[in-house]
């Protein structure tokens, strides 16, 4: 025994962790094959007898943990772009190109001290930021993100959003009366009055959309939208569009309608007195509901995950084009995944040195000032590019939702990008001109778009 204490204590750290992690790690191996042996059936019976409440975890636990990383890079897109805009080179030292930065900000927040103020609420002041992110987080449910990746296709769906968006008030009002603080509790008020004004118009806006659809399903207004982008509905709905645009910008309290956190004259709003963790959920669900309007403003008017044309002649064309001339080419191998040149594709991917040497060699053999393992560098980062570009050439063809994933994200990430440039150009409102302009103008701009859209509609079809 004195001699295994002997021999632990000439251990360094990284020993030490090492000779504790490979036998936990071992016993932990050993008990998940026992029972996976002894219970596996019996857990894959139940799971298969129950596949709806199965799919509806998974997907709520996928939704979840997805909403982490687009926080993250809302963030990082805030902070890039209005630096550029600024004429200033913004975050580059964290990761590269500064990309970590965002990420550090949030441990930074999750590491503060958690503080409530003495004559605080302190059970409404703890529930009001997990409100207020639950009802952003609840939202994506219904959000189609391409074809069969949703979490959940309700025949009411658009309903569904609304009224589970609009419990963020909710959350904002209980964090600002319970705070005990004026300026908590004004931004509070600020809040209510804005996002139920804003309601108003967002909601009616989409009525004439939805009277063309026939439906408040998102996955059926998407699929209504295939084809050319002339079938989108911002060109049949483009007062519509408009008015939920700029209703959308008010709901999630961004600039110029950022009345409910105005830090040049209400300190920070409805969250002043917070800090720590509970600030962190008010911080990402502002962020997670600029990704969530600018995924709903994709669905309604810009065809959702459908390409703004059609793509399948110019890849059929493509594809026989090559081999009818007898060129045999990565750009072929990627566009003919059921072919033999699959195979070598993978064979190509599960070789990067070959790869990197192929890269690198031009540099190295051209530029004779140039290092070996500088050459070698570029070769990898030139290779993995290409790589990466053929197998997601690749996936594109052969995935259907891999191809609408990538336009949706696309097309939603044009408008993170419209909000963060809005918050690096214009000036903030007044509370008596955010409040007029919904009620003398969108309000009746949404009722005159419903009118007119029901008429062309009657007359139509009379």
């Amino acid at each position: 025994m004195t001699a295994v204490a002997r021999a632990w204590s000439r251990l360094t750290l990284p020993g030490k962790v090492v000779f504790t992690l490979i036998p936990l790690l071992a016993v932990l191996t050993s008990g998940l094959i026992a029972a996976i042996v002894l219970f596996g059936g019996p857990v894959v019976e139940v799971l298969n007898a129950n596949l709806g409440v199965v799919r509806f975890v998974a997907a709520a636990t996928i939704i979840l943990v997805i909403t982490i990383p687009i926080a993250f890079l809302n963030i990082y897109l805030e902070m890039k772009v209005i630096a550029l805009m600024n004429l200033r080179i913004g975050p580059d030292r964290v990761g590269p190109w500064g990309t970590a930065l965002s990420v550090v900000h949030g441990l930074k927040v999750l590491m503060k001290e958690d503080f409530t103020p003495s004559g605080a609420d302190p059970v409404v002041f703890t529930w009001a930021p997990v409100v207020t992110y639950a009802a952003a987080v609840l939202t994506i449910v219904v959000l189609p993100f391409a074809p069969g990746l949703y979490g959940q296709d309700f025949n009411i769906g658009l309903l569904y959003f609304f009224a589970m968006g609009g419990l963020g008030v909710v959350g904002l009002l209980m964090g600002g009366w319970a705070s005990f603080n004026k300026y908590s509790l004004l931004g509070g008020l600020r809040s209510a009055a804005q996002i139920i004004s804003y309601e108003i118009p967002l909601t009616l806006s989409v009525v004439g959309l939805l009277i063309l659809a026939g439906t408040m399903s998102l996955n059926t207004i998407v699929e209504q939208q295939d084809g050319w982008f002339a079938n989108w509905y911002v060109f049949r709905q483009p007062l519509a569009f408009v008015i939920f645009f700029i209703a959308a910008t008010a709901e999630a309290n961004r600039t110029p309608f950022d009345l409910t956190e105005a830090d040049s004259e209400i300190v920070a709003g409805f969250a002043t007195e917070y800090s720590g963790m509970r600030f962190g959920f008010f911080f990402f669900a502002e962020y997670v509901n600029v990704f969530i309007l600018s995924a709903l403003t994709v669905v309604l008017f810009l065809g959702g995950w459908n390409a703004p044309f059609e793509i399948d002649p110019l890849l059929d064309w493509i594809g026989g084009v090559l081999p009818g001339l007898g060129i045999t080419t990565p750009v072929t191998v990627a566009l003919d995944p059921g072919g033999l040149g699959l195979p070598l594709l993978f064979l190509i991917l599960l070789v990067p040195p070959l790869g990197t040497l192929l890269f690198a060699a031009p540099f190295y053999l051209l530029r004779s000032s140039m290092r070996w393992w500088v050459a070698l560098i570029i070769g990898f980062l030139l290779f993995n590019v290409v790589a990466g570009g053929l197998v997601m050439a690749w996936a594109y063809v052969s995935f259907e939702w891999v191809a609408g994933l990538l336009w949706f994200l696309g097309k939603t990430f044009v408008f993170v990008f419209v909000f963060v440039w809005m918050r690096g150009t214009l000036p903030r409102v007044r509370i008596d001109q955010l409040m007029g302009f919904a009620w003398k103008w969108l309000l009746p701009a949404a009722l005159l778009n419903l009118f007119v859209t029901a008429f062309a509609v009657v007359l139509v079809r009379s």
